[in-house]
């Protein structure tokens, strides 16, 4: 389980089939062979690592619902570890579990993406939702949109800085409207 505070920004170093490598620092402290990391909010797993790199195996199907297919060599990506239960808890319960993949519609600082409608409802004013493994607050909903306020800071020491109209970006829903739907369906 992750937060949605994105530790550090990382760059693609490969891309070979189904190997993902990504240069890093900080996400590899205490992080092995086995080690679940999030890369865009899609949650991968350490099968390989050296110097300031590691590497994923990442499947048709996750390159197929996540802009992880799109990534390129030199390209930044938001990378997180997992939540320790000791910890802060700074953002909001995310899964590293794609929902599906967004559209910029207008990029930071008010930030503006399109996503699938039928998910729509399960975003709520002022609620949470993650833009590419960022935990952010949105306002201003559409039948398909959402605005997120986007500080300097974040567009900073995120991708979403780099981010421009029509970008690819992961989006993952508050699990906890989901989890409700499903609850109150079953009645």
């Amino acid at each position: 389980m992750f937060t949605g505070i994105v530790e550090e920004k990382g760059a693609v170093q490969a891309v070979n089939g189904p190997r993902l490598t990504i240069s890093a620092t900080t996400v590899l402290q205490d992080s092995g062979i086995g080690a679940s990391i999030a890369v865009n909010g899609c949650c991968l797993t350490v099968v390989e690592k050296g110097d300031n790199w590691w590497t994923a195996d990442v499947s048709d199907e996750t390159y197929a619902r996540t802009n992880l297919g799109h990534l390129s060599p030199g390209d930044p990506v938001n990378l997180e570890r997992p939540m320790v239960a000791n910890g802060r808890f700074g953002g909001h319960i995310v899964l590293g579990h794609v929902d599906a993949v967004g559209t910029i519609v207008q990029p930071v600082p008010q930030l503006v993406v399109r996503i699938p409608q039928e998910l729509m409802r399960y975003v709520v004013e002022k609620g949470s939702c993650t833009v590419d493994g960022i935990s952010l607050t949105v306002f201003n909903l559409t039948e398909d949109t959402f605005e997120v306020a986007v500080i300097p800071h974040t567009a900073e020491v995120t991708t979403l800085g780099h981010r421009a109209v029509g970008d690819a970006v992961n989006i993952e829903i508050d699990v906890l409207a989901k989890h409700v739907e499903r609850l109150i369906q079953a009645q």
